[in-house]
């Protein structure tokens, strides 16, 4: 497997997992306002939505080296 692929799936996996994390995150606030919790104590709604953030970073990150060799390899091939 190429390493531009396995960038692009991981962030692609990251992606889906802050989503993952920010909507059980909700759904952990909205349950804990009628007093139930669905994770049983052990992550708070906050704690997943800042493990949420730090997944979007690693993506925002990924996203960017990925323009970064895109442009580099446009400007290679047009200096040629």
């Amino acid at each position: 497997m190429r390493f531009e692929k396995l960038t692009s799936l991981v962030s692609r996996v990251f992606f889906v997992a802050a989503f993952v994390l920010l909507t059980v995150a909700v759904i952990e606030r909205v349950v804990n306002a009628f007093g139930y919790t669905i994770l049983g104590g052990v992550y708070t709604g906050g704690r997943l939505l800042e493990f949420s953030i730090v997944f979007l970073v690693f993506v925002v990150a990924l996203q960017l080296r990925e323009m970064r060799e895109v442009l580099r390899s446009g400007r290679q091939a047009g200096s040629s």
